[in-house]
């Protein structure tokens, strides 16, 4: 028996909720319930982050979360419950199947069946922002090589417990060559330890437009947090329906099982959602928590329903349903089918459905890090970039010389175009006049000597280099 945490959530949360636990119960699942309230309430009440803090033991506890859809309100700064839960308790891998089951729910892809596992901490999702002047604000992206392997791990570890033949990396590396160039990199080291799985790497753009075209072609896929959130949700529409596809979000101790889609308040209390994500939700519980025969059952019950043509209203269409059904109705149906499979659509085995264990990270020798520069970042209301190196050079010192100013990342000193448009926020890049390492000290004295030329100094980031290779990127044009 496997005591678990349920939150049934807002919106449509109470009644899809109701719905998978009988259907859990109905095909005898081994579990024993803590249901907690999160969401729109609590947030309500005043508790910014949505979630009491005995419901946060509560999860702690018992390891394995099962939750309904919330709604965060509008306003008031309230933080993303959703985004919360994953950081705090470290569940790194999102894991989204979508899968088509043509010809019972309408698609263009007849023959997908994709998993996409994205990094689930990380990226822009890290939710640093700042307004730095006027004009410009900035959302620090942060990439680990913690976080890469581990996730990249997790994927070619699935992959391999599932009877998956491809691992498909996607990134935006030709672009951002230092943050998405390090998970194409730990891609390429980790996969050299699969040698039974294909791998391959795909720009994003290019990658998400074949997807969409030809999910086909595509087995496991593994990305970024921001580029995994926008693929699986057009993967899980493409194949279907949004409102049929479950997610799993592992950590090292802890998991959390959801349905990818919201709460949709508009159809609360009315018996029409579909329950078919938190469905497919609570069977990717049931195999990570290793009841792989009751997940079996289920799975096989509910294809069966689908098979059936009983539809709730989101999937259902004329020449192909069979019968307009509610929530309740739906969850009847699949109940009624438990012990059953179905006879076009593939039936599942799970027989090796059982959670991942995977090894913690190990952290690498550090490597010979040196200090070569610094790029200082300006709020300068001017828009000649020639005026702006005339003002900074008056700062150069015998260390550090101006060697650079870009604008949105585009260089616009030395030999800038006229025709480039610039805001109030300049990067302006110094560098060893001698080509010798610098010290902290070196970057304080420039500093003092902008203070002293009124310079507005907003942000400072070192320039590094690791085991003698720099780990910065050039300006745009240089």
């Amino acid at each position: 028996m496997t005591r678990i945490t349920v939150a049934k959530g807002d919106g449509i949360g109470p009644e899809i909720m109701d719905a998978t636990l009988e259907i859990l119960k109905a095909a005898g699942a081994e579990i024993e319930i803590d249901e907690i309230e999160v969401g729109e309430k609590v947030y309500l009440s005043g508790n910014t982050s949505g979630i009491a803090d005995e419901s946060w033991e509560t999860i702690r506890k018992n390891k394995v979360f099962l939750k309904a859809p919330i709604t965060t309100p509008q306003g008031g700064g309230y933080k993303s419950l959703n985004v919360t839960t994953r950081k705090f308790l470290g569940l790194y891998s999102n894991v989204r199947p979508c899968v088509s089951y043509d010809p019972f729910v309408s698609t263009k892809h007849p023959k997908m069946d994709i998993v996409i596992i994205r990094e689930n901490e990380e990226d822009l999702y890290a939710g640093i922002e700042h307004q730095q002047t006027d004009e410009v604000v900035q959302c620090l992206k942060i990439i680990s090589r913690p976080g890469c392997e581990k996730i990249i791990r997790y994927a070619f570890e699935y992959a391999k417990q599932y009877g998956r033949k491809k691992v498909t990396c996607f990134t935006k590396d030709n672009i951002m060559k230092q943050s998405d160039g390090l998970f194409h990199q730990v891609f390429d080291e980790i996969a050299k330890e699969y040698p039974t799985i294909e791998n391959e790497h795909w720009i994003i753009d290019i990658g998400a437009a074949k997807m969409a075209d030809t999910p086909e072609v595509f087995d496991v896929i593994v990305t970024l947090n921001l580029y995994g959130d926008v693929l699986s949700d057009i993967a899980a529409q493409i194949a279907g329906s949004v409102g049929l596809a479950g997610s799993a979000n592992i950590g090292e101790s802890c998991a959390m099982f959801e349905a990818i889609h919201g709460s949709a308040p508009r159809r609360a209390g009315q018996n029409m959602a579909n329950p078919s994500g938190l469905i497919q939700g609570a069977i990717l519980m049931l195999n990570h928590i290793g009841q792989n025969t009751v997940a079996e059952k289920i799975q096989n019950a509910w294809l069966k329903t689908i098979e059936d043509g009983t539809h709730t209203y989101d999937v259902f269409k004329e020449g192909i349903s069979t019968q307009k059904v509610g929530t309740k109705e739906f969850a009847n149906a699949v109940i009624a089918n438990l012990g059953n499979k179905p006879a076009k659509l593939n039936a599942v085995n799970y027989s090796n459905g059982a959670a991942l264990n995977l090894p913690k990270y190990k952290r690498k020798p550090a490597a010979e890090k040196s200090l070569l520069g610094v790029d200082l970042f300006v709020h300068w209301s001017g828009n000649n970039p020639d005026e702006l190196a005339e003002i900074m050079h008056l700062i150069n010192s015998v260390k550090l010389e101006l060697t650079m100013i870009t604008n949105r990342g585009i260089k616009v000193w030395p030999a800038g175009f006229e025709e480039t448009f610039c805001t109030d926020h300049w990067r302006c890049r110094f560098k060893s006049s001698n080509g010798i390492n610098i010290s902290n000290e070196d970057i304080i004295k420039l500093l003092q000597n902008a203070f002293t030329y009124k310079i507005d100094v907003i942000k400072t980031e070192n320039l590094y280099a690791f085991d003698g290779k720099p780990a910065f990127s050039l300006g745009q044009g240089q």
